[in-house]
């Protein structure tokens, strides 16, 4: 059962937006959300009505804090006031989403679990992909989460979402390490660009793309005279690799022959996920993983053998 999300922000946020939409494109593309912000309004459109039909039809409100939301009329006063009358009543969860510090905590926003995690802000993550994929993770723990109906009142039984066993066939996974292909490189393209657009002439990094099925990647630690870089190869095999359905080497313009570990489709009776295995034994497949999570997963192993870490 998809859930209608209603993105409540500042126009000076619009960055920070868009960053949320591309990071909710697998929740999208899975048919668990449907997710509305005032992007979609086109010229000439009438703002209240579309925006108040959009609020009241939504099941989530999507709250992308900071000093500017606090500070927004439109933001705080009315679209949060219409969502905490309508959590009152019983028919939507309000999420706060922390962008930057703020006084938040001294709102009503405050008795609200936060995301990302502990309500740090985003922009105070070394990788904002981690933050944003931290907000995925948790709110993909809020949409399969029983529904929660009013029951003092009317003694009506909590709506459960039910698991249904099904088999999974070869184009399916096939599809499904295709995606996740695309998406562990689309994370490692725009991990590189954002270590070079931290102005620090310390770390930098390349990303090439190699052939439509595989790129290469490389991260120089200028603070670390030796040990400070570091290189791999990913590739997606297209099931015609004994190294799993994607392979990766910590090497530069690495041969198909060649890997230091894998990353496999598996299925269980309810889902397809993924499987991380290290030739080298450090890390087993016994984890099962979303395409993100895998990739922010490699992306750490990757840059710790140039002496980076992520707090």
């Amino acid at each position: 059962m998809s859930i209608d999300a209603f993105i409540s922000y500042s126009h000076a946020d619009e960055k920070a937006v868009d960053r949320l939409h591309k990071h909710l494109a697998m929740l999208q593309r899975e048919g668990e959300i449907r997710a509305w912000s005032d992007h979609k309004l086109l010229p000439g459109a009438k703002l209240d009505p579309e925006i108040s039909g959009a609020l009241d039809k939504s099941g989530l409100f999507l709250a992308l804090v900071s000093p500017d939301f606090l500070a927004s009329n439109y933001c705080y006063e009315k679209e949060f006031q219409r969502a905490l009358q309508l959590t009152e009543a019983g028919k939507m969860r309000i999420v706060p989403i922390i962008l930057e510090p703020c006084d938040w905590r001294a709102s009503p926003l405050s008795q609200f679990m936060a995301l990302p995690k502990d309500g740090k802000p985003i922009s105070e993550w070394t990788n904002q992909n981690n933050a944003f994929l931290d907000v995925v993770t948790g709110l993909r723990r809020v949409i399969t989460a029983p529904t929660v109906v009013e029951t003092q009142s009317s003694g009506e039984v909590p709506m459960r979402r039910p698991r249904v066993k099904q088999d999974f066939d070869a184009i399916q996974k096939s599809e499904f390490a295709d995606r996740a292909y695309d998406i562990i490189q689309s994370y490692f393209e725009n991990s590189c660009k954002e270590l070079n657009e931290m102005g620090d002439s310390i770390l930098k990094a390349k990303f090439e793309q190699m052939s439509q099925t595989a790129f290469t990647c490389t991260v120089v630690n200028r603070a670390k005279r030796s040990g400070g870089e570091a290189h791999i190869t990913v590739r997606n095999s297209k099931q015609a690799s004994h190294f799993g359905d994607i392979s990766y080497v910590y090497a530069r313009h690495a041969s198909d022959n060649t890997s230091n570990g894998s990353i496999r489709v598996e299925a269980d009776d309810y889902s397809l996920f993924l499987t991380l295995d290290s030739f080298s034994g450090g890390r087993r497949g016994d984890t099962k993983s979303t395409p993100q999570q895998a990739a922010s997963a490699l992306w750490v192993d990757f840059v710790k053998h140039a002496g980076v870490e992520y707090e």
